[in-house]
């Protein structure tokens, strides 16, 4: 029986929840997208006990301050749009019995909902516990000074670049905010990203007794690099979907399109002749090109340059994800 794990955010639905979130109060959505570009930078550092994604836990007190709850992010989760394609590749694959499993670094009130909209099972899905009304009532707003003031910071800066960035949240996140109850609010959260995604799959891999060369795995982002490098590296099919830079040098194929179940023929491919025969697929519509906005494919593993798969992704990308595009 064959196995596939989907990120959620990109493969499966468009929305970026977290950013969403953030814009429900003024200037969030700009916070929010300093806050990801911080994450990008402390994940290419290598900072110690930092994993790509842990966005959603930097993010966690500024949704605290402004009253945001976890109906919020349930809310937003009924209003998301799947992904075209995602739904019918889903139903596909159960009824040819696939193994589907789903790791999100997403909020748990939010993926757990897309992923009951397509009809997967909750025990074969990977997310970010988030107890938020919990954590709201066990803080005070006396420790607030900190947020009002990073705020003010972001909203009236003349030119914010990553030297700026880099400096101004360094201070805030790991000098000030440790000194009130709100650092304590951001070692709760654990966001399922980078290596804690690896681990969820070694689990479901484990679980399932089918080891990482027998997998599938479907990403597009930072978050996502780990887990695509581990089941590249192991030998299995690691799919790069609309990603950025940070995922597909990791991946062992790239498909940009609008539409998911583009991905069809790749695991038809993989479920009768393993990955030499997606290699032999794939080049052949590497060939022939994709149209307009579907179906275009590339064999990423072994190649240094990905400039010109690089280029169509962001292309793609930007079309089905809009706004989010611009995220690590």
């Amino acid at each position: 029986m064959n196995a596939i794990c989907f990120d959620l955010e990109g493969p499966l639905a468009t929305q970026d929840n977290a950013y969403e979130l953030m814009k429900l109060f003024p200037d969030g959505g700009k916070v929010f997208e300093i806050i990801s570009r911080y994450d990008d930078l402390l994940t290419l550092e290598g900072r110690p006990d930092y994993e790509p994604g842990d966005t959603l836990a930097l993010i966690a007190p500024f949704l605290v301050y402004h009253q945001i709850r976890e109906e919020d992010i349930s809310r937003l989760a009924r209003k998301a749009t799947l992904t075209n394609g995602a739904a019918e590749l889903i139903i596909r694959l159960s009824a040819q019995d696939w193994e589907i499993f789903c790791i999100s670094t997403s909020y748990e009130q939010y993926a757990l909902h897309i992923t009951r909209r397509l009809n997967m099972f909750s025990q074969n899905v990977a997310c970010t516990s988030f107890p938020l009304d919990e954590m709201s009532q066990a803080l005070c707003k006396e420790n607030f000074s900190y947020l009002e003031r990073m705020e003010k910071e972001i909203s009236t800066a003349d030119s914010i670049n990553d030297d700026w960035i880099k400096k101004s949240l360094d201070r805030f996140y790991w000098k000030e905010l440790p000194r009130t109850n709100l650092g304590r609010l951001l070692e709760q959260v654990k966001p399922v990203g980078g290596q804690r995604k690896v681990e969820a799959l070694r689990r479901f891999a484990e679980a399932q007794d089918k080891p990482l060369p027998e997998w599938v795995v479907v990403g597009d982002s930072i978050t996502d690099f780990k887990m695509l490098q581990a089941v590249e590296e192991a030998g299995g099919l690691a799919v790069a979907f609309n990603a950025n830079e940070y995922a597909l040098p990791y991946s062992t194929v790239g498909l940009a399109s609008t539409h998911l179940d583009d991905l069809r023929p790749v695991l038809e491919a993989w479920g009768k002749g393993g990955r030499s025969a997606v290699q032999r697929l794939v080049k052949g519509k590497e060939k022939a090109g994709g149209a307009g906005d579907r179906g275009y494919f590339h064999w990423l593993a072994g190649i240094d340059d990905i400039a010109a798969p690089l280029e169509v992704h962001k292309r793609v990308r930007r079309v089905v994800r809009e706004e989010a595009a611009k995220l690590g």
